[in-house]
């Protein structure tokens, strides 16, 4: 079988100037300026140059196939080099070595109005871009319609894109690079530009697109949607290839790796920044499971705690210790005190302490949350300041729930397995 994508030893190479800028200055004083520089290196007998150039490889030694019909999910830490990936396939820039192979007409949507005139109307630039693409104007006639019908512009086509909000822009650029049918799709972020309501229509474009046959690579963030849409992932670190295939596995490797790095730094950095309290000292925060503390992602079908421990430096009498669970947007899922279920406010004697929560099994769904942790003495002052601990969490799915249809998306931001009876009445 012809593989639609063949890459073989790629690398693009930058030079990065390090010569110091100082300001604006005459041809003349730039002149003596060089001389002077290049009379002292003689004087002293140093003939390397002053200010060196360096090589940067964006990519560098990358080699994979991609077959007819996949659809690869490209991810990793900004500056990894997915962008400079993609725009080697599109032909936007050459190569500095290595060899490409593509196997069919590609469409490609890297920035927001990819191939757009901005003087153009929305019209203009449907039949531009779809020319660009290499369709015949039959061919875009024939798909007009759907691509007005998909964009929700149809208000604004005979208006220049210039005026377009960013969202409509990416909306119409996406509708014709997803509607001229190309063999080969290339995507760079696109679904963290748009709506939510336009992002569930690209997913489902692209999802109908891979059951056509297509081949697409998927460059994004967000983790659902690669493991969602995608079948197999590639990350890139610092442009080489740390690991490729199926996509859940590799992002597993990729969020593990970014919560481990911020939860062993950025979790002791917010304690050191917490201001002196009179009476009480944070000392550490631990998420674990199953008894062991964990920094990667956590499973919803496991209990979650949230260890909390601290000191007291004098009796205290109200303290609350409360942890917020906010979704990905920031909005709070729910807050929870240690003393919830107290009848009387606390009295707590100077010492060392540990204030664990549970979260139960399959209460959060797969997703990115955010635990903060908190503190404060009962109307009268925060002991822990409102964000001044708040720590990554990335819920994964296991097999617990859906069981019957291992397929079926999750519904909401919580899952749980709550208890239902059926009867048969006659």
């Amino acid at each position: 079988m012809t593989a639609a994508i063949r890459v073989e030893g790629l690398g693009k190479k930058y030079r990065i100037s390090h010569r110091t800028v100082r300001g604006y200055r005459t041809l003349r004083e730039d002149l003596l300026g060089v001389l002077r520089a290049a009379s002292q290196r003689v004087i002293r007998g140093d003939f390397s140059r002053a200010e060196v150039d360096e090589d940067f490889w964006a990519i560098k030694g990358v080699s994979f196939e991609i077959e007819n019909g996949d659809c690869v999910g490209i991810i990793g830490r900004n500056g990894a080099g997915k962008s400079t990936l993609l725009k080697l396939l599109s032909r936007i820039t050459e190569p500095s070595k290595g060899k490409i192979v593509l196997h069919g007409r590609v469409s490609s949507l890297l920035e927001v109005g990819t191939g757009f005139h901005p003087e153009l109307t929305g019209r203009e630039n449907i039949f531009l871009n779809g020319s660009i693409l290499g369709m015949s104007r039959r061919e875009i006639q024939s798909k007009f319609d759907e691509i007005v019908d998909f964009s929700g512009v149809e208000k604004f086509l005979d208006t220049p894109v210039k005026r377009y909000s960013s969202g409509m822009y990416v909306r119409l650029a996406f509708a014709v690079a997803a509607h001229l049918e190309p063999e080969i799709l290339i995507v760079d972020e696109v679904l963290a530009v748009g709506d939510s309501e336009f992002q569930r229509k690209c997913m489902g474009k692209m999802e109908s697109a891979t059951r056509e046959g297509r081949t697409i690579l998927f460059v994004s963030h967000n983790m659902n949607a690669i493991r969602r849409l995608c079948n197999n992932a590639i990350l890139l670190e610092a442009g080489r290839i740390a690991a490729i295939g199926p996509s859940d596995e590799v992002c597993h490797r990729y969020l593990t790796a970014q919560q481990d790095l911020f939860q062993q730094t950025v979790v002791w950095e917010q304690i050191l920044k917490i201001p002196e309290d009179p009476s009480f000292r944070l000392e550490n925060v631990e998420i674990l499971q199953s008894g062991t503390p964990v920094s990667g992602p956590i499973l919803n079908g496991t209990p979650i705690q949230i260890r909390i421990a601290y000191r007291l430096t004098e009796d205290l009498s109200g303290l609350r210790v409360f942890v917020d669970v906010f979704d990905e947007f920031g909005d709070l899922l729910f807050r929870t005190f240690h003393d919830d279920r107290a009848e009387t406010i606390p009295e707590m004697r100077a010492g060392q302490y540990v204030s664990e929560l549970t979260i139960p099994e399959s209460l959060l769904a797969p997703g990115m949350f955010t635990i903060g942790v908190k503190a404060g003495i009962y109307r009268k002052r925060y002991t822990i300041p409102e964000d001044a601990v708040k720590i990554p969490l990335q819920v994964e799915h296991t097999s617990e729930y859906n069981r019957a249809y291992p397929g079926d998306p999750i519904r909401g931001k919580l899952c749980m397995t709550l208890q239902w009876r059926v009867t048969r009445t006659h």
